[in-house]
C-alpha cells in the first residue's frame, strides 16, 4: 500500500499523533460490499494516519440512509428514516476529516454534496468557546476518476470545509484520473497485467503523502494550542 518514501517516514516519525482521531468518508455511488476505486486512494491516506497511531474511524456514506435536508435530523422534519444524527457523533468527535469522492460529469458525486449539505446543518452549533463547532478541526480531500476536474473538485469541497470552519493545510488535497472519457480507473489492473493504474503516479503518491503528513501536523497544533483563539470569532463577543 506505502511507497519506500512513505514507510520510511512512518518509520522515522518522532511526533506523537496517538490522542488525534480521524474520520475518512467516502461518497462513492457503489455500495458495499462492491469494490470503490475512491476507497483505494482514500486507504493510502488511512495507512499513514494508522501507522503514526491515529485513532480511525471509516464510513461509506451510500451504505447509510442521509435524508436530503439542511437540519441536524430530518426525522424531525418530515423524513421517515434519517441516519445522519449517528454519523455525525463521528464527525464531532474527530480532529481530522478527510472526504473522498468520485468525479461525475466534471461535479463531485451526489453523495458528496449531500454530505456537505448535512455538515453545513450543524454550522449553528458552537463549542465551549462560543465558536462554530468545526473549530479546531482540519479537512482535507481525494479525488478519484477518469475525467478531469481534481483540482474542481477539491476546491469545491475545500471551499464547503472552511466555510463551515474547518482549517485547511496547505496541500490538503489529492487525486488521480486517467485518461478522457471511458476506462480504467485507480486501482484497475493494468492491460499489460504490470500493476495498477494509478499506484506508481508519482503526482498522486506525493500530494497524498503531503496531505496526510500536513493534516496529521495541522491537527497536532491546533490540539496543543487549544484550538483557535476566540477573541474575534465567537458569537459570545
Amino acid at each position: 500500500m506505502l511507497d519506500q518514501t512513505q514507510e520510511t517516514l512512518c518509520d522515522e516519525n518522532t511526533t506523537d499523533f496517538s490522542d488525534l482521531k480521524a474520520l475518512t468518508i467516502n461518497c462513492t455511488l457503489k455500495s458495499s460490499p462492491e469494490g470503490s476505486h475512491t476507497d483505494k486512494l482514500l486507504g493510502v491516506t488511512e495507512a499513514i494516519l494508522v501507522r503514526n497511531d491515529v485513532a480511525l474511524e471509516q464510513v461509506r456514506l451510500v451504505d447509510h440512509t442521509i435524508a436530503p435536508g439542511v437540519y441536524p435530523d430530518m426525522t424531525e422534519h418530515g423524513a421517515a428514516q434519517d441516519d445522519w444524527p449517528a454519523i455525525w457523533d463521528k464527525v464531532a468527535a474527530a480532529d481530522i476529516l478527510v472526504i473522498g469522492t468520485p468525479i461525475w460529469l466534471g461535479e463531485k458525486s451526489s453523495v458528496c454534496q449531500r454530505l456537505i449539505e448535512r455538515l453545513y446543518a450543524h454550522s449553528g452549533q458552537t463549542n465551549d468557546k462560543g465558536q462554530y463547532a468545526f473549530y479546531g478541526k482540519v479537512g482535507g480531500c481525494i479525488v478519484t476518476g477518469n475525467e478531469d476536474g481534481i483540482k474542481h473538485v477539491g476546491m469545491g469541497v475545500l471551499y464547503s470545509l472552511q466555510h463551515v470552519g474547518y482549517t485547511i493545510p496547505p496541500q490538503a488535497d489529492s487525486g488521480w484520473v486517467g485518461e478522457a472519457g471511458p476506462g480504467p480507473s485507480y486501482g484497475d489492473a493494468k492491460e499489460d497485467g504490470d500493476g495498477y493504474e494509478g499506484f506508481d503516479n508519482d503526482f498522486t503518491r506525493r500530494n497524498t503523502t503531503f496531505m496526510a503528513w500536513n493534516l496529521m501536523h495541522m491537527a497536532r497544533m491546533l490540539k496543543d494550542a487549544g484550538g483557535i483563539p476566540a477573541w474575534g470569532n465567537s458569537v459570545d463577543l
